[in-house]
């Protein structure tokens, strides 16, 4: 996959979790978070944060998209690209938990990309997956 498509891959799953985040549910953090993740059979699926007062029990965007994929496409879904968007103006990439999840089923090479820098801030990170999980607890990224 060249350069210039990764990057209008890239570009549409940032469109997608930004118009997604929009139905987060967040009334405790205000912080709302959506996720898009291209799928290698070329589908892209969408999540959201979906906050509870016990915040424990609260699941993130990328874990709701996955789970998404998962129920429309089977354990066998495999994610070639994911972009994480929130409304907050803020860095997030994803979390640990998140990291470790999307472990399951994303290739390592795979482009995640998420807000960059300070509150305020303009612009994306994108990196490879095993740069955001290096040492994942999964056999499959080598």
């Amino acid at each position: 996959m060249s350069s210039v498509a990764t990057s209008r891959k890239i570009d549409a799953l940032v469109r997608s979790a930004t118009t997604v985040a929009e139905q987060a549910y967040a009334p405790y953090s205000g912080f709302r978070v959506g996720a898009a993740l291209l799928l290698t059979n070329g589908e892209t699926v969408t999540g959201v944060n979906v906050e509870n007062v016990s915040y424990g029990l609260t699941i993130c965007a990328e874990r709701s998209a996955l789970m998404q994929a998962v129920t429309r496409y089977g354990p066998g879904v495999r994610i070639a690209a994911a972009a994480v968007v929130n409304l907050n103006d803020a860095p997030s990439p994803p979390c640990g938990a998140c990291r470790q999840v999307l472990a399951e089923f994303i290739d390592a090479n795979a482009p995640v990309s998420f807000p960059a820098g300070s509150a305020g801030a303009v612009g994306m990170i994108t990196v490879p997956f095993r740069e955001l999980l290096p040492f994942a607890f999964d056999l499959q990224l080598k």
